[in-house]
């Protein structure tokens, strides 16, 4: 099957719905349309066949999965310091459960895979496409870019962009290396690195370079070939940023707050990490004084004045997320779990992670290799090691879970070429 037949088979089949949680992304609570779509189908299947979860493994992942996410967040709002914040965001969670369950009946068969995998490459290629434009003429169809970064599609009063791409960006080297082979794939590389790096979201950046590592080794096979890879992309990627450096003022005013990291002073480096050192050691007392279940999801703003220290940047500026409020949330995967949910949380976190790792280990080579794409853009957003928008927030927990979804849904996909080789 062609690209262009893959395309029309992915908007005129059950992955739309799926799908159009993608689309909608850019357009904040649209998005939701797609979940509402999904949460019907979900509905219809389950009247249709009412055993229908027994015989699905991934779906049966995915609840465990789930079970454990909203676990976590259930026992966080029980003495939560917001308990109205941390009851809605568990409310929220419900939407999540079926809108995984749908995509792993939709994608059931292979060919319904690749569709949708062709599909979000198409919708990220187009934003990278509008990114390009922005850095050239300053606007996109998101309107003007920000001051200090490129914001594309998403708008300068929504900086996601970068994160976005960098995370989506496994789709479009998948079909870049299925569709035009090596050549596709060194192309898109390079593609996506212009906008993520004009995004000037450092974050974005380690998860572009895991992305483009993962893919690198892929391609390459032998210890020697990936270390030539690994050359010839870091001298790249180094004469892209001397040129951006020296041509855009955005990328300029990010780098110079970027070289803070060499200061020998804790202000020096809190500076060029935007202030995350403040956060980071308010979410660690947090989790000291709630050790058990944390301050409850969705609470660790209204929470934060308690613990910051007097005159904190985040309680008397204007970068609050509300009057009186400080850091909206932690910046962090490990550091959002433990001082939201506690030590609770974090067990379930590392339950889910531990189930996730054993279902693919067992999964097997074929399987691994048709959810390739999703277990990339999965782990890559997963990164501990990295800063994180926050899991447990509407937007960035639905973009979570899109990508979970579609991973246990690619994991468990059957191939009917070979059942038909082992029936031969």
């Amino acid at each position: 099957m062609g690209p262009a037949s893959s395309l029309k088979a992915a908007l005129r089949s059950p992955l739309l719905p799926f799908w159009l949680v993608l689309f909608l992304l850019p357009l904040g609570r649209s998005s939701e349309l797609g979940t509402l779509l999904c949460l019907i189908g979900t509905v219809l299947l389950f009247v249709r066949e009412p055993h229908a979860l027994s015989n699905h493994p991934g779906a049966r992942l995915l609840l465990a999965l789930f079970a454990l996410y909203a676990g976590a967040a259930l026992v966080s709002a029980l003495d939560a310091v917001a308990p109205w914040r941390s009851w809605e965001t568990v409310a929220g969670i419900v939407r999540y459960l079926p809108l995984g369950l749908y995509a792993c009946f939709a994608i059931r068969r292979l060919p319904r895979l690749d569709a949708l995998y062709l599909a979000s490459a198409a919708v990220v290629a187009f934003w990278t496409l509008d990114a390009w434009v922005q850095i050239f003429t300053g606007w996109s169809l998101g309107g003007q870019a920000a001051p200090l970064r490129i914001s594309g599609i998403f708008g300068a009063g929504n900086l996601k962009l970068g994160p976005v791409l960098a995370s989506l960006s496994p789709f479009v080297l998948w079909a870049a290396r299925k569709y035009a082979h090596r050549r596709g794939l060194i192309v898109a590389m390079l593609l996506m690195f212009g906008p993520v790096l004009m995004a000037g979201s450092r974050a974005a950046w380690l998860t572009y370079g895991l992305v483009v590592l993962l893919f690198a080794w892929r391609e390459a096979r032998t210890p020697v070939r990936f270390a030539i890879w690994c050359v010839g992309g870091l001298l790249t990627a180094m004469l892209a940023m001397a040129i951006a450096w020296q041509v855009s003022p955005r990328f300029d005013a990010r780098m110079q707050r970027s070289m803070d990291l060499l200061s020998d002073t804790p202000a020096g480096i809190n500076t060029a990490l935007s202030g995350r050192l403040d956060i980071w050691r308010v979410a660690t007392r947090m989790y000291l004084a709630h050790p058990v279940n944390g301050v409850g999801v969705r609470g660790f703003r209204y929470a934060y004045p308690g613990y910051a220290p007097p005159h904190d940047h985040f309680v008397v500026s204007q970068e609050a997320c509300g009057k009186g409020e400080g850091a909206c949330y932690a910046h962090q995967l490990l550091l959002e779990v433990a001082s939201e949910t506690g030590t609770l949380g974090l067990l379930a976190w590392l339950a889910g992670a531990v189930l996730a790792v054993q279902a693919w280990r067992r999964a097997g080579p074929a399987a691994r290799a048709r959810a390739y794409p999703a277990t990339v853009a999965l782990g890559v957003t997963l990164f501990p090691l990295n800063t994180h928008l926050a899991f447990y927030s509407a937007w960035w927990g639905l973009f979570f879970w899109w990508l979970l979804s579609l991973w246990c849904a690619a994991l468990f996909v059957t191939d009917d070429s070979e059942q038909r080789h082992a029936q031969a």
